[in-house]
């Protein structure tokens, strides 16, 4: 039986209580407060109280942060509270009236399913009788500050005054006033943990005169802020009568009067007029020194400062757009067509909205100088704003006027540097855009690159309306499957594979040797890069669909060339470097243009294949092992599971045609097939390999070599049929840059081949292909004895003319 304790007059309490801990808060005694319950333990504690006698001992957590506090984290002094009121929550928790019923202390803690019980002893009754005159005195100097106190803070309602004037009982009196302190949480324990009046109240009263000092402090540090804020409304007073005198005497100097005449230059359109005129009105009624008045100025040159009418005349001339484009650019020719017919059209129609190109190709195709040629022929402003890691939406569409230090998007800050409502915008880097918890550019894109939708593009910092229907967008991005499907919906993709060699040799005499040249001080003159030293430099020295590796081993030749100049056993006479000096210069030549040359033994169970990449086509090895062993199939080289697949395919292809290949029907039984494709450390998927695996397979299986100078690219099925891919563009530009001299690609894709350039189809053999048969026929160096032609007809590529010539 439990031994019960009696804490007032008409209530007992046992001697062993449920623990709820609380966090940054005291319970005092006397005390009727709502708390909410959520914690495991604390709940465990509230069900336990309801069983039992519906009582709670509360302690205080020493640290806040702790969420599942153990008794070692607690005050041992805290309060017995009674249970009025339980009311359950929709998220879980509990809302719970209490009643504070007297102070107690925790001797002794043991857990109990969840929770937390503690044995306890009352410290003291609620009741207490005051004998000793000093006692009373310092009961009475409390109440008195502590009245001092409410009438002082602006935090303690008036009311405390009345409550505490009907308080007699001394013990009841502190447990209010200790509840109601404005203080720490360390300092009301410290005042619930005093045993005695005397104690407690001495404790209270030196809380209360440190607290009334900073109060008084506090009202001191008020009065002089508000003679402040006088003065300064007297000196808007004197600015304001300064003005009308200015005004009485027809001075025009007013700074308003600068602002207003700038709107007026500005060419508003009426509702921007009316937004304008609006906060031009509150922004002359404001102190200038008040921070929204320098929110509104800053708005209202925003406003002044953009082109709401102001444009440049389009040059119109076919022919000059031409000479311009074609100066500054070699090759090309796709993407200066269309913009030469935008030119032509808008000769003829006198305006046209402006077409949202994006242009798609590897880096250092010159994408971006690109956008500055197309500005240059139009005869327009030019603008390029940078998209690369852009995450925040706020980024394209400005921030509101409400966060501190907000500004309009990059849009509307380029159109305000363009000066000119029909700039050409580049928008770099489109595909480098990321989404987080920000939002999403891409989607504050789609109204910007919408030509129904842009007309009336809205910034949130403006909050106004921006015509954009005029504006030339051009997007530049290396891959395309980076961009979201909506915003690639609403471009004109326009693909830039990559140069030739011949196009790079021409680049780099006609425009980066020149640059070069210029950057580094020299005399064109004096210094000269034959076409032999170029065309060593392309062979041995880049590998690359642009041009940027090319200007780099340019700018190393020009440095060291520099450093002739400036010696002195170089100090006349013509300069020049000749190939023999390259590997001092450059260092050992990296590649070598004999790498695929047409071997015989070494072929056997290798195949080319032709891949794209950011960085644009590239030409990659097949290799194919067979040992003995289980049946197990290892593929090597971080592949991706779309070009595991198109593996698993071609193996399952070579088991179907075991007979006709030569080979045993359990053949797979009785071997490890290891499938690698070099260079493991980049990451390759996609289907177009499928071809290429199963030629490297056959040729391993059947001790076959393969043929060095043909490539191929396709999807393979399980039938054997060949499927079309993308990049064929890129590709074939690379098989050109190899040295490959002919091309197996899916039939469904012959089209395309009219639109290479007629250096790559000159130089290269196209061969369409339905099935995995014909492959066989064209890459291998002769067929499988089941399958192999008569001896008069040879090798199935000799006699074929160097065109497109599809097998019958």
């Amino acid at each position: 039986m439990s031994v019960l304790h009696r804490v007032d007059e008409t209530f007992e309490v046992a001697d062993e209580q449920p623990v709820v801990a609380l966090r940054d808060l005291v319970f005092f005694p006397y005390m009727v407060l709502p708390l909410l319950i959520g914690r495991a333990p604390s709940v465990a504690a509230l069900k336990m109280a309801e069983t039992e006698e519906g009582t709670l001992l509360l302690l205080t957590q020493k640290d806040g942060d702790v969420d599942l506090p153990t008794a070692a984290d607690l005050h041992t002094t805290g309060c017995i509270v009674r249970i009025l009121q339980v009311t359950p929550l929709t998220d879980g928790t509990s809302r719970v009236v209490l009643e504070g019923l007297g102070r107690a202390e925790a001797l002794e803690f043991r857990e109990e399913g969840d929770g937390l019980r503690a044995r306890t002893r009352i410290l003291e009754h609620s009741k207490q009788r005051l004998l000793d005159p000093e006692v009373e005195a310092l009961v009475r100097q409390v109440r008195g500050l502590f009245h001092e106190y409410v009438a002082l803070s602006p935090r303690m309602p008036d009311e405390l005054h009345g409550t505490l004037q009907g308080v007699e009982d001394a013990s009841r009196l502190g447990s209010l006033i200790g509840g109601h302190l404005l203080i720490p949480v360390e300092d009301k324990q410290s005042v619930l943990t005093r045993v005695g009046i005397e104690a407690q109240f001495t404790v209270l009263r030196d809380m209360i005169l440190r607290e009334l000092e900073i109060l008084r402090i506090e009202e001191k540090l008020d009065q002089q802020v508000q003679v402040q804020i006088d003065d300064d409304r007297r000196q808007f007073y004197l600015q304001e009568q300064l003005k009308a005198i200015s005004k009485e005497l027809g001075s025009t100097d007013s700074e308003w009067s600068e602002l207003e005449a700038r709107l007026d230059k500005a060419g508003l359109p009426p509702n921007v007029r009316e937004r304008a005129d609006r906060e031009l009105g509150r922004l002359v009624k404001l102190n200038p020194a008040t921070p929204e008045a320098s929110v509104i100025r800053t708005y209202l040159d925003w406003l002044a400062d953009l082109p709401w009418e102001s444009r440049t005349e389009d040059l119109l001339d076919v022919e000059r757009a031409a000479r311009i484009l074609d100066d500054a650019h070699y090759g090309l020719e796709e993407v200066k067509e269309r913009i030469l017919d935008h030119i032509a059209v808008l000769s003829l129609v006198g305006a046209l909205k402006g077409p949202i190109l994006c242009l798609s190709g590897p880096p250092g195709v010159g994408k971006t100088s690109l956008g500055q040629s197309i500005a240059h022929a139009l005869g327009r402003e030019f603008v390029r704003v940078s998209l690369g890691g852009v995450r925040d939406e706020a980024e394209i569409r400005g921030h509101r006027r409400t966060y501190v230090g907000a500004l309009p998007g990059r849009i509307v800050q380029g159109m305000r540097r363009s000066g000119s409502r029909n700039p050409v915008f580049l928008l770099d880097e489109v595909d480098k855009m990321s989404r987080d918890f920000h939002g999403d550019p891409g989607a504050a894109l789609l109204e910007v690159l919408d030509p129904e939708q842009n007309r009336t593009f809205t910034d949130h910092y403006l909050e106004l309306e921006f015509d954009l229907s005029d504006v030339l967008f051009v997007a530049t991005a290396n891959q395309l499957q980076e961009i979201p499907e909506p915003l690639l919906d609403r471009m004109e993709i326009i693909r830039v594979p990559g140069y030739l060699d011949t196009e790079k040799r021409e680049i780099g005499r006609r425009f980066l040797w020149p640059k070069q040249v210029e950057r580094h001080g020299l005399d064109a003159e004096r210094v000269a890069l034959g076409d032999d030293v170029l065309a060593s430099v392309l062979d041995g020295y880049t590998r690359e669909a642009g041009v940027r590796e090319l200007d780099q081993r340019m700018a190393t030749i020009a440095r060291k060339l520099a450093r002739r100049v400036a010696g002195a056993e170089e100090s006349e006479g013509r300069i020049a470097i000749s190939t023999e000096e390259l590997p001092d210069i450059l260092g050992p030549p990296p590649y070598s243009r004999a790498e695929r040359e047409d071997g015989a033994g070494e072929r056997i169970g290798i195949a080319n294949g032709l891949a794209w990449t950011a960085v644009g086509g590239q030409v990659l090895d097949v290799e194919v092992a067979v040992v003995p062993g289980t049946g197990q199939i290892h593929l090597t080289g971080t592949l991706g599971d779309v070009m595991k697949e198109s593996a698993r395919a071609a193996m399952t292809y070579a088991r179907s045609r075991a007979e006709q290949l030569g080979l045993d029907d359990s053949f797979h039984s009785a071997v490890d097939i290891h499938i690698h494709l070099p260079e493991g450390a980049t990451p390759k998927d996609g289907p177009s390999a499928g071809i290429t695996i199963a030629v490297a397979l056959i040729s391993a299986l059947t001790g076959i070599p393969s043929r060095g100078d043909v490539a191929m690219t396709g999807e393979i099925t399980l039938r054997g049929r060949v499927l079309k891919v993308g990049g064929l563009k890129e590709k074939s530009v690379a098989a050109h840059r190899y040295g490959v001299g002919t091309v197996l690609l899916p039939h469904d894709n012959r089209a395309e081949v009219e639109r290479l350039p007629d250096e790559v189809r000159s130089g290269v053999r196209f061969l369409p292909v339905r099935t995995m048969d014909e492959v066989l026929e064209a890459a291998l160096t002769y067929l499988p004895p089941s399958r192999e032609l008569p001896a008069q007809q040879g090798p199935i590529l000799e006699g074929l003319d160097p065109a497109i010539q599809p097998f019958q």
